[in-house]
């Protein structure tokens, strides 16, 4: 594959999950700290969804001969790491995913969240060489439940995306979306309004 056609198909998935996040309303922060307050599961719904749809591709994939390269499992950095972007994504209404999509929504508190995250990087950068032994401790190597059960990929994916499947139709019937984004798709889910009132404007209200 040549650079232009990799930057090509790069671009193309990058249109397709803008789009896709934009629809989904994910990148709202009422969304984000609704579901890290368990109030509503719509960013849940569609993180299991791509998950569902991933094991599907790549079973597709693998009876064509595409080898998956999995990354080492690294516990530490992944419990550490996990814990400071849960906190902050909480905190910040914001992950590193959907900041620019806020920034491009109008949301100018978004600009500060971006500037932490490039700072944030930037003092990992430095202090890394320092924290390396401690995230790189309790390595266990390349780890799969197919590597695990010595089973081929689509053995272990197939089921586990049927699974995920009709876990997300149950999710979805016991909490339609619909009623979860609201009557306003700005972030502001229908349990925190009153009865028969209508959500405000949020992306108007950020704006002016």
């Amino acid at each position: 594959m040549s650079v232009i056609t990799a930057i090509l198909i790069g671009l193309a998935m990058g249109v397709v999950f803008g789009f896709a996040l934009e629809k989904s309303r994910v990148f709202e922060p009422g969304i984000i700290v609704g579901q890290m307050q368990m109030r509503n599961f719509i960013m849940l719904k569609i993180f299991l969804t791509a998950v569902a749809t991933g094991l599907v591709v790549l079973t597709v994939l693998s009876f064509y001969g595409v080898k998956m390269h999995p990354k080492p499992t690294l516990a530490m950095a992944d419990l550490v790491g996990g814990v400071l972007l849960g906190v902050g994504i909480t905190v910040a209404g914001a992950c590193p995913g959907t900041v620019l999509a806020q920034i491009g929504a109008g949301y100018k508190d978004s600009w500060m969240t971006m500037a932490g995250g490039l700072l944030g990087a930037i003092t990992f950068s430095y202090a890394e060489p320092t924290l390396k032994p401690v995230l790189m401790s309790a390595s266990s190597g390349k780890l799969t439940l197919d590597g695990l059960w010595g089973a081929p990929f689509w053995v272990v994916a197939a089921p586990l995306a049927l699974v995920l499947i009709v876990s997300l139709l149950a999710l979805e019937r016991w909490r339609p979306w619909r009623n979860e984004l609201g009557k306003c798709a700005d972030g502001v889910t229908s349990e925190a309004l009153p009865p028969n009132e209508s959500a405000p404007n949020l992306a108007h209200i950020v704006r002016h």
